[in-house]
């Protein structure tokens, strides 16, 4: 026979556990899967990750970040992208390089050098310039009325624990 206490004991637990996940995922973590092959060879599809919801509440995001945010063409959709101009600096790739203020920036994360040249831009106040990985298969800020560049409002977070598959699992790295 079932005691009329251990049910509203365990009713009052499932709704103590769904209050914490609810504010674990609106404001801590948050899981999100990879889709699509725009970060190779640093995510793959379908691998799956946690992002860090409250790190930019504390600091803007920082060049090489590994990001998810919403872009302003899909706003139904989370991409997942690298910070590559910060706000005011000055982005042009050309001759596969791509340069920050006249800079070349360091890119040993990249699937194959970038074909296409773009810029120079310069990254407006309160935003970011990403791109993916895979440079040469990534919707990203070079494509203006599909993503452009990331409003700090628009981020979601960043990446930092890859959990799948288990094989993979590892803290990612930003550079």
């Amino acid at each position: 026979m079932v005691d009329r206490g251990d049910i509203k004991e365990f009713i009052q637990s499932l709704i103590i556990a769904g209050i914490l996940a609810a504010i674990i995922i609106t404001f801590i973590v948050q899981s999100f899967v990879v889709d699509g092959e725009s970060m190779e060879p640093t995510l793959h599809d379908g691998e799956r990750l946690f992002v860090n919801k409250f790190i930019y509440r504390f600091h803007p995001p920082e060049r090489l970040d590994i990001i998810v945010f919403t872009p302003h063409g899909a706003p139904r959709s989370k991409f997942i992208k690298r910070v590559i101009g910060l706000p005011g600096e000055t982005v042009h790739i050309s001759g596969g390089k791509t340069y920050i203020n006249g800079q070349p920036l360091k890119e040993d994360f990249i699937k194959e050098m970038i074909r296409d040249d773009f810029g120079p831009y310069q990254v407006p106040k309160n935003s970011v310039f990403v791109m993916g990985d895979n440079r040469n298969n990534s919707a990203d800020s070079r494509f203006p009325t599909y993503v452009g560049y990331v409003n700090y409002k628009s981020i979601s977070g960043k990446a930092f624990w890859l959990y799948w598959p288990l094989n993979h699992m590892r803290i990612i790295k930003h550079q």
